[in-house]
């Protein structure tokens, strides 16, 4: 598939989370379990998990959480990804995952990302990925405004990994941090990335071109780009469905 995929355009950005939640509860709706979702970290996404949080019509019973990325941070500090979805999507009543898996960030960032890719396989069922059969269901990805996206960040090692799924991010932040891997995020089923604002408008439009870190995927299913006005570059009568 091509990493252009389709782009959705919506007003701002409590739209794009509204959008978003409706994406993501379809796409549940659709799947026999369990339903593996990817969540990502970083501030776009929140206001859609608090959405999600709020929705009754999902069979959360049957999905299975796992993280696109974490800093090396405990669980309960103020730059967990694991603590912001704590906090917003399961301080939801309903809320009820069949599993969710964390990353592991009580030892050091090597030994998490160790645990994270030996738990993938054993998910998955199998040590190498197979074509057409999908490790996750839907992955849900951000865009930083350099391009990066999970901890993919330019310049380091990791734009390099082929044979892990889950890989140490020593460097290029003020924290280390462990991500998903290329080959994990491509063996997507569907990617929806959210975009929100004229920040990112050039690192849109230049992932979608296959430039940057986030360009950089070779994705196996579907992609999706759910950007608001700002980021899309349009006007006030640009932005549709």
């Amino acid at each position: 598939m091509n990493i252009a995929g389709t782009l959705e355009v919506v007003k701002d950005a409590d739209a794009l989370a509204a959008r978003a939640a409706e994406l993501i509860a379809a796409q549940i709706k659709c799947c026999q379990a369990p339903f593996r979702l990817v969540l990502s970290g970083g501030a776009t996404p929140i206001s859609t998990y608090r959405v999600l949080a709020r929705r009754k019509d999902i069979d959360w019973p049957c999905v299975e959480i796992f993280f696109s990325d974490e800093r090396f941070v405990p669980p309960d500090h103020q730059d967990s990804n694991y603590r912001m979805v704590r906090e917003t999507l399961l301080a939801g009543a309903s809320v009820k995952p069949l599993k969710l898996f964390a990353v592991p960030t009580d030892d050091t960032p090597q030994s998490g990302a160790d645990r994270y890719d030996e738990m993938l396989r054993q998910q998955y069922g199998a040590g190498e990925l197979e074509a057409g059969v999908p490790l996750f269901h839907l992955t849900l990805l951000g865009l930083g405004e350099d391009g990066h996206t999970a901890s993919l960040l330019p310049g380091q090692p990791v734009l390099e990994e082929r044979a892990r799924w889950a890989a140490a991010v020593p460097q290029g932040r003020e924290q280390p941090r462990i991500t998903l891997t290329y080959p994990a995020l491509e063996a997507s089923q569907t990617i929806l990335f959210l975009v929100s604002g004229a920040a990112k408008r050039d690192a849109l439009a230049q992932a979608r071109g296959g430039a940057l870190p986030a360009g950089g995927l070779q994705p196996q299913g579907e992609v999706i780009w759910l950007a608001d006005a700002l980021a899309a570059g349009r006007d006030d009568q640009g932005y549709g469905f």
